[in-house]
């Protein structure tokens, strides 16, 4: 028995250069060299995962309900940059059709992770939260604070408490609207540990919708060389050592090749989605 599962990735970077795409790409197709290879070659079992990418910002592509799981990138700017276009449009009548077909749907449901950008849209479409400008941009290898929930949650009871990853954003999510939440049945996972300016109003960092809508406001597929291309950006190394000092720099860099920040996050959080999902949609137990 061949079961497929289709994934599609929402790239909301608006054509802009980016390793998040490439990134997003490589966990995709590691998992599917993982179920691959759980199966003899002489198997009459397989499952098989077809991945699909929609320019939606840039190009208004959009997936539809034939698939399966849906990531939705990070992207540059603000949140709120596309109101009234209709790839804006086209991606939260999406998101309805998601968010419905599951509400109808006892067994087999639709799967989506929101990265960075995506969070905020999500945050704006289930109207969990405040989404506003952070009071200075936010640019290097962060840490985010576990909830309760988020130490039981299968994306990131993995992780150390706090937590490392990757956060590149101007915008953000707070105040959260926690009756809304509540009546949703969402989790707040996780929290960003505050500057001194914001310290008593950190953003969120990862909010659970359901069992099938997760997202992060932090970037979960980056790894060690994409954030190498970042730090070595003349214009984000002086942001960094302007407003941290040059010690907390190079400090980020060594995050970089320690096991248990960013390349635990990069290989923990993306792909404890994407399998959770898969072992739910599919017959076949591995």
């Amino acid at each position: 028995m061949i079961q497929k599962i289709k994934i599609a990735t929402i790239d909301l970077y608006n054509n802009e250069p980016n390793e998040g795409m490439r990134c997003i790409r490589d966990i995709v197709k590691e998992t599917s060299n993982y179920y691959s290879n759980q199966f003899p070659a002489d198997s009459n079992q397989s499952i098989e995962i077809q991945y699909d990418v929609f320019d939606t910002r840039f190009k208004d592509e959009i997936p539809d309900l034939n698939y399966d799981i849906f990531i939705s990138s990070g992207g540059p700017g603000s949140p709120f940059e596309g109101e009234g276009t209709k790839w804006e449009k086209d991606y939260f009548n999406l998101l309805e059709k998601i968010w419905s077909f599951n509400q109808s749907n006892d067994e087999k449901k639709k799967y989506i992770f929101f990265i960075c950008h995506s969070f905020q849209m999500m945050a704006r479409f289930f109207q969990i939260g405040e989404v506003n400008k952070r009071f200075l941009k936010s640019f290097g290898v962060k840490q985010f604070n576990k909830t309760i929930d988020g130490q039981n949650d299968l994306i990131l009871s993995e992780l150390t408490n706090p937590l490392y990853a990757a956060d590149i954003r101007q915008w953000q999510v707070v105040n959260p609207d926690y009756n809304h939440l509540k009546e949703l049945g969402a989790k707040i996972l996780s929290w960003e540990v505050p500057e001194e300016e914001n310290k008593d109003n950190p953003a969120l960092g990862a909010v659970r919708i359901s069992n099938e809508i997760v997202g992060t406001q932090f970037h979960p597929e980056a790894d060690p060389e994409s954030m190498l291309y970042h730090f070595r950006q003349e214009e984000r190394k002086e942001y960094i050592i302007n407003r941290y000092g040059e010690e907390t720099y190079h400090e980020m860099i060594r995050w970089l090749e320690d096991p248990l920040k960013i390349k635990l996050t990069r290989k923990t959080v993306l792909p404890s989605f994407l399998k959770n999902a898969i072992n739910e949609l599919t017959e076949i137990k591995v």
